[in-house]
């Protein structure tokens, strides 16, 4: 018996029965809203920064749905005495500015007095209901291609160390204040009918839900060409891994067969949690090299990160 009652509708498109990036509820038959949420604490010590990252990983999930931005609200936590209302008006800042970018309304929110510091956003977007990316979408044969490096998990807790070489930190922010809009439009433009974002799951994570709500796949993940934010390897080889990584590969584990020849510290990376992190797209075989060809047009470091089988039916095979 699930904890809290399923709500049943049949303009319900997307609900809470199964584990899908937002919600979607259809509206007419060319029509389908797409809802979400998301906030959490800074990441980084800028606050514009950490305004545009939190703004960018909230909209990502109607990205990952198919669907485009239309209006966003704030949602704020903060201790105005303590740190002084011209640090949250710089993260506003950098919030409106990525809401503004994607092409969307920031239409207003809601602010609560809180001790540690907390920022995101509701989003309201639009889909057509014969278009909605879900995923359970994958078959069989298409390829897994990831839209943004990995790393960002790591590298922010090495900042909370005090750890990070400068380079390292610029790259990581730069992806993570990356929108997926473009990559969402390549992905429309192919006509895919699955994906998700890579975000507190972790890449092995969340493609371990879309083998699962596929039903009638497994898949193969090629460790050498996934890509890493450079500096990220070593950070980890000093221990710096968040305990989210640490969880989500011991959840994973059951349903995890991996190669002597992968170095262990990859699979840290692969569990790590990453905050505003890229689109994994299921591409049909024969679309993936325009695929590649179209994401890199756009600025975006694509690459071909694995398969889906009809062989290891709900299982992740790791490969050097």
């Amino acid at each position: 018996m699930p904890l809290l009652p399923v709500q049943a509708d049949e303009n319900l498109l997307v609900g809470t029965e199964i584990p899908d990036d937002a919600a979607v509820y259809r509206l007419n038959k060319e029509l389908a809203l797409i809802q979400t949420v998301d906030f959490f604490p800074p990441v980084v010590d800028d606050p514009y920064y950490y305004g545009q990252i939190a703004a960018a990983n909230a909209l990502s999930d109607v990205y990952a749905m198919g669907g485009k931005p239309l209006t966003a609200m704030n949602i704020v936590c903060f201790p105005c005495k303590l740190l002084g209302t011209d640090v949250l008006v710089e993260i506003l800042r950098g919030g409106a500015a990525k809401v503004a970018e994607a092409g969307a309304l920031l239409v207003g929110g809601h602010t609560i007095n809180d001790n540690e510091p907390k920022y995101g956003l509701s989003v309201t977007g639009i889909v057509s209901p014969e278009k909605i990316w879900t995923k359970g979408g994958v078959k069989p044969g298409d390829r897994f291609i990831l839209t943004k490096p990995l790393g960002t998990g790591i590298i922010t807790t090495a900042l909370k160390a005090d750890m990070v070489p400068a380079p390292v930190l610029e790259e990581a922010i730069h992806w993570m204040t990356t929108l997926n809009k473009e990559a969402a439009e390549v992905a429309r433009e192919l006509e895919i009918k699955a994906c998700t974002d890579i975000t507190g799951f972790g890449l092995l994570g969340h493609a371990f839900e879309m083998i699962r709500e596929s039903d009638e796949c497994g898949i193969v993940f090629f460790a050498g060409s996934i890509p890493i934010i450079e500096g990220t390897l070593d950070l980890a080889g000093q221990g710096l891994v968040p305990g989210g990584a640490v969880s989500n590969r011991e959840y994973l584990l059951p349903n995890l067969l991996m190669q002597k020849k992968v170095d262990p510290l990859l699979l840290d990376l692969f569990c790590d949690p990453q905050t505003s992190g890229g689109l994994l797209l299921a591409v049909p075989e024969e679309k993936t090299e325009e695929a590649l060809q179209l994401l890199r047009q756009k600025g975006l470091n694509p690459a071909i990160v694995g398969k889906a089988t009809s062989e290891n039916k709900g299982k992740i095979v790791l490969e050097s």
